[in-house]
C-alpha cells in the first residue's frame, strides 16, 4: 500500500523557515518523482516544488530563491526547506508522488499539514 506521511508544518511568524518533510513508502520512491503541493482557502491546489528521481528540480516562481526540495534516497524521504516565508504562503501543503507511464499519470497524496504565517 501506497502511503506519503507529512510532518512540520506550523505557525511560523513572517521572515521565518520552516521545513517540511514526507515519508513514502519504500515501494514507490525509488521510481516516483516527488513534490509538495499548497492549497490555501479559496484557491486551486498549486505546484511549489517537484524532484525527480534523478535529482532535479522545479519550483513555483513566488517561491523560487525561498524553498529547496530535496529527497533522500536511502531514508525514502522528501523535505521542503522554506525560508523566509509570507503570510501568502499560508496554506495546507501536501506531499505528491507521481509517475507517467505513456499518457497515463499515476498521483499519490499524502493527507496534508498546515502552514500558517501571521504575527
Amino acid at each position: 500500500q501506497v502511503q506519503l506521511v507529512e510532518s512540520g508544518g506550523g505557525l511560523v511568524q513572517p521572515g521565518g523557515s520552516l521545513r517540511l518533510s514526507c515519508a513514502a513508502s519504500k515501494s514507490i520512491f525509488s521510481i516516483y518523482a516527488m513534490g509538495w503541493y499548497r492549497q490555501a482557502p479559496g484557491k486551486q491546489r498549486e505546484l511549489v516544488a517537484a524532484i525527480t528521481t534523478g535529482g532535479s528540480t522545479n519550483y513555483a516562481a513566488s517561491v523560487k530563491g525561498r524553498c529547496t526540495i530535496s529527497r533522500d534516497n536511502a531514508k525514502n524521504t522528501v523535505d521542503l526547506q522554506m525560508d523566509s516565508l509570507k503570510p501568502e504562503d499560508t496554506a495546507v501543503y501536501y506531499c505528491n508522488a507521481h509517475r507517467e507511464v505513456g499518457m497515463v499519470r499515476y498521483d499519490y497524496w499524502g493527507q496534508g499539514t498546515q502552514v500558517t504565517v501571521s504575527s
